[in-house]
């Protein structure tokens, strides 16, 4: 049991009761280790990095938002943003759309589609950057 437990999620509360209710917590237990959705209120909070080889502000956001997703001890905790990056050269409609532009952020909404975000000034802190990126998904 011990060890069906360390497997689970940190965010994941498991309550196990007397026998009588043994089959429902243990289909809990097993949902959390199946990595089924809980009833959880949060979102994910996702966002999309656009980016191409070479390009030096595109390098240096890319370690700003790294450094502020492990900064701890603020209130704009960035811990369960996901990021992914896109290589606009692989594609050519984003190489068209983002060729000038690049770093683009967009945020993931809910239904898949892609806000595109205000651009981040490469001069800001890691501090403000963790401050504006967490204040997008306040919204």
């Amino acid at each position: 049991m011990a060890a069906a437990l360390s497997l689970l999620p940190r965010a994941t509360a498991v309550r196990l009761v007397a026998p009588r209710g043994l089959a429902s917590a243990s289909r809990l237990l097993c949902a959390a280790a199946a990595g089924e959705p809980s009833n959880s209120p949060a979102a994910p909070r996702r966002l999309v990095l656009y980016t191409k080889p070479g390009c030096c502000l595109c390098d240096g956001l890319k370690e700003k938002l790294h450094a502020a997703t492990l900064l701890a001890g603020t209130p704009y905790s960035l811990a369960s943003l996901e990021l992914q990056e896109r290589d606009i050269t692989t594609n050519s409609e984003w190489e068209q759309l983002y060729q000038y532009e690049i770093p683009v952020l967009a945020k993931v909404l809910p239904d898949g589609t892609e806000e595109i975000l205000p651009r981040l000034s490469p001069r800001l802190s890691v501090e403000l950057i963790q401050k504006k990126v967490s204040s997008v998904f306040d919204q």
